[in-house]
């Protein structure tokens, strides 16, 4: 009898009493089918689709925010070991020691952590380890006292829904909480753009707050945009006892602060309002973007940090800041947990890419002026090759800027006019003719919204008043932002499209954190993939060894004696471009935007007269970790179906097996094979099953109506009756117009011409019953796939 249940059978029946017996509470510890990942969105040219997400048969959690253990199940069929290593597998995924499979007759127990050095028994049913055992022995392992156990039980915040933080999201607060417990002063976290690091920040600052372990704490970022966000979405819970620090206020009457740098870092003495806090004022300091400003140990914004150095530290980046003058592990530490841009991709949560990689003559051969020749404003241009690394900055050709333009206008009048798209530049002035040069590629546009183009840059109030409309996924206008340096990070543009890069990106850092602009998924507004137009081949990064890997410190303290290093721009708030002073003057440090600085009254010569071209143009899809895959859809599809069957005769046994195709047909679909642009280049009326044959195997292709006439030829329907017979002629002919998966489902019985038989009932009466029907129906396929 045992046999016969499926799956969810056996964890109803079998697994879930055991637990229940053993003390687990069905509705706070036990999770059941719990999706750790969405799933990898598969892109190929504009279709896309998911692979299969990770899903847990089974997650206990000790208390709501801590998992401790897996449960893999199998039906009755299989051994109690056969889903071990799946559940291992999820089990990494989550960090738990304790990892369990069943098929209801036992349980087989790993334990990472065993004492007695036997990893793997088996338990009977009644046998399951107690939520209060397991927690012990992963106390007694991490050697954690009782005051420590208190506060990392401490429960996150709840709105009253099911909602839970993701796996990652998890990880990351349960181990910072754990490490503040064991009094870790200088924490480091790692999380890609777009994974939810103001969350769990909030979830972290809650925790500490709600368990009085923390009861006054900073949160720094270095946007105003960032900290209005934070106060008004994640951070909402807090209410009255948060307050946002203001040039020249020091209300000490709150708990939780939120503050720009700049607001409590200023030249002059009195304008630096940390100081009007005492030293141990703070408990906990989270430092938002920590790859900027605090990255450097002679910045003004570490000043705050080292006033406050009794407090515990938290820096969050997506992408740590280490060359040899600045270190964000020589200040908080090796990171203690990383979420990767790679892994996010990978799990579905992040948006995937493809690139499309434009080369113009002029980058790639150079340009010299003719002797003698003058700009258009009548300057003579030094006479010497201009290349890539001059163009927008000591050089412009107007042709060149009209030629991007027109580039991405194409790109976007061949998929969607109204796609949000921000346009990287070299600097404010070439952000400014880009932004001219758009508004006449879009014409029409343009004249019926002056929005539909902006540039949004650090000088331009117009520009930087429009940020908030231009990341509002709500708001239609402004539709493409030209811009250099203010749009790099922090901006929650959640819908853009289409990132065009015009700049020279050398670091690695300011590459990952212009990506991250585009990662975000808003699957109600149709985002689930972005588009990288790459004029300057800044996506040569992909193919760098470092991209997305773990953080390097590379940091060289510098000797008192030796020679200070240039002294560069901090990128604030309001003068990220560059151009404008300060009132006060500039802060200069030692790790942002000196090119800005050199930009400063650079004179450009800017010629009109000179023919510039595309010499090559090709589209590139990427793998979640950086590397190319191959642009031909058939190519792809013929290797995946090779390394998923080993021949053509194993390929037709498994269709010939499969009681329902499109099952095979989702599955592949899955797998990055999209059937509807392998038929436009194939062959629109083909089955997915010719499509196949004739990729992989280079079988001639049939068209569905060839299939059709091919059974009708055969008198197939001889052995029916006259009623029967009808019904399918007219499956057949239905197969021809809309594949097999039409007729695999009986929902095509209600729709017309079946209607003029009966009732789907009726009609499934006409065979003699539903198995009968059944059986007619694997017979037509049977026969439409028979050689």
């Amino acid at each position: 009898m045992k046999k016969q249940l499926s799956e969810r059978d056996i964890c109803t029946k079998y697994i879930t009493p055991a637990l229940e017996r053993s003390g687990w509470d069905i509705l706070t510890q036990i999770r059941e089918e719990f999706s750790l990942t969405d799933g990898r969105i598969l892109v190929r040219g504009k279709l896309h689709a998911r692979a299969k997400n990770k899903r847990a048969d089974y997650v206990l959690f000790y208390k709501p925010n801590l998992p401790i253990a897996v449960i893999e199940a199998k039906d009755n069929n299989h051994s109690v070991g056969d889903g071990m290593q799946q559940g291992l597998g999820y089990g990494e995924l989550l960090q738990v020691p304790f990892v369990f499979s069943s098929n209801g007759d036992r349980f087989l127990f790993h334990n990472k952590i065993a004492t007695d050095g036997i990893i793997e028994r088996e338990i009977g049913l009644d046998e399951f380890p107690s939520p209060k055992t397991l927690w012990e022995q992963w106390c007694l392992h991490r050697g954690l006292s009782a005051p420590q156990q208190k506060l990392i039980t401490q429960d996150y915040y709840s709105d009253g829904s099911n909602k839970t933080p993701r796996y990652y999201q998890l990880l990351a607060i349960d181990k910072t909480i754990e490490a503040i417990s064991k009094g870790q002063n200088r924490i480091l976290l790692v999380m890609a753009t777009g994974t939810g690091k103001t969350f769990t920040a909030f979830q972290i600052i809650w925790r500490l707050w709600k368990s009085k372990a923390k009861k006054r704490i900073l949160f720094l970022a270095d946007r105003n945009i960032l900290v209005d966000q934070t106060m008004t979405n994640d951070f909402k819970p807090f209410g009255s006892a948060m307050t946002k620090i203001k040039q020249r206020q020091a209300d000490k009457s709150y708990e939780i602060y939120l503050s720009l740098y700049q607001a409590v870092t200023g030249n002059e003495e009195e304008q630096k309002i940390y100081k009007q806090f005492s030293r141990d004022f703070f408990d906990l300091i989270v430092i938002d973007e920590c790859h900027r400003g605090s990255a450097a140990a002679d910045s003004a914004w570490r000043q705050i940090l080292d006033y406050f150095s009794a407090a515990t530290q938290v820096g969050l980046t997506a992408t740590p800041k280490e060359t040899k003058e600045v270190s964000n592990i020589d200040y908080f530490g090796e990171p203690i947990y990383t979420y990767s841009l790679r892994q996010g991709i990978d799990d579905g949560f992040l948006a995937p890419y493809k690139v499309v990689r434009i080369d113009i003559d002029k980058d790639l051969e150079g340009w010299r002026p003719a002797a003698g020749q003058r700009d258009k404003y009548g300057n003579e241009i030094e006479d010497r090759i201009y290349n890539q690394r001059d163009f927008d900055k000591k050089l412009v050709l107007d042709p060149r800027t009209q030629l991007v333009a027109k580039k991405v206008s194409d790109f976007l009048k061949a998929t969607n006019r109204f796609d949000k798209t921000i346009v990287f530049c070299e600097n404010i002035d070439h952000a400014e003719r880009m932004r001219q040069a758009l508004v006449n590629e879009n014409a029409d546009l343009a004249a019926d919204n002056s929005r539909y183009v902006m540039r949004i840059t650090g000088d331009n109030d117009e520009g930087k008043a429009e940020l908030d409309n231009f990341i509002f996924p709500e708001s239609k206008y402004p539709v493409i932002a030209t811009t250099s340096k203010l749009m790099t990070t922090g901006v929650d543009a959640q819908t853009c499209k289409l990132i065009v890069l015009d700049q020279r990106i050398q670091s690695m850092t300011e590459f990952k954190q212009i990506i991250g602009r585009g990662t975000r998924i808003k699957e109600d507004f149709g985002k689930f993939y972005f588009t990288i137009i790459d004029f300057k081949k800044a996506t040569e990064l992909f193919a760098d060894r470092d991209f997305d890997g773990d953080p390097v410190q590379i940091y060289e303290p510098q000797h008192p004696d030796d020679s200070p290093v240039p002294p560069e721009l901090s990128e604030d708030e309001d003068f990220t471009d560059g151009y404008p002073e300060p009132e006060g003057g500039f802060e200069w440090t030692n790790g942002e935007d000196l090119e800005d600085v050199e930009d400063m009254g650079v004179r450009r010569y800017v010629v009109a007269n000179v023919e510039v071209k595309v010499i090559a143009e090709r589209v590139q899809y990427y793998d979640s970790s950086g590397k190319l895959i191959a642009e031909s859809l058939k190519d792809y599809t013929r290797k995946t179906l090779t390394k998923e069957f080993t021949s053509l005769d194993d390929f037709l046994v498994r269709w010939s097996s499969a009681d329902k195709k499109q099952a095979i047909v989702d599955e592949l679909a899955k797998e990055g094979i999209f059937f509807e642009a392998l038929a436009d280049e194939i062959g629109k009326d083909c089955d997915p099953f010719d499509l196949l044959c004739h990729i992989a195997w280079d079988m001639p292709p049939l068209t569905r109506k060839e299939r059709a006439e091919r059974v009708k030829k055969r008198d197939y329907f001889t052995k029916y009756g006259d009623r029967a017979r009808r019904v399918l002629e007219a499956l057949l002919d239905k197969y021809a117009d809309s594949g097999v998966g039409q007729i695999e489902e009986t929902q095509v019985l209600t729709v017309a011409p079946f209607t003029q038989f009966g009732t789907p009932l009726e009609i499934v009466r006409i065979f003699g019953g539903t198995a009968q029907y059944q059986e007619a129906i694997r017979d037509l396929k049977r026969s439409l796939y028979t050689a």
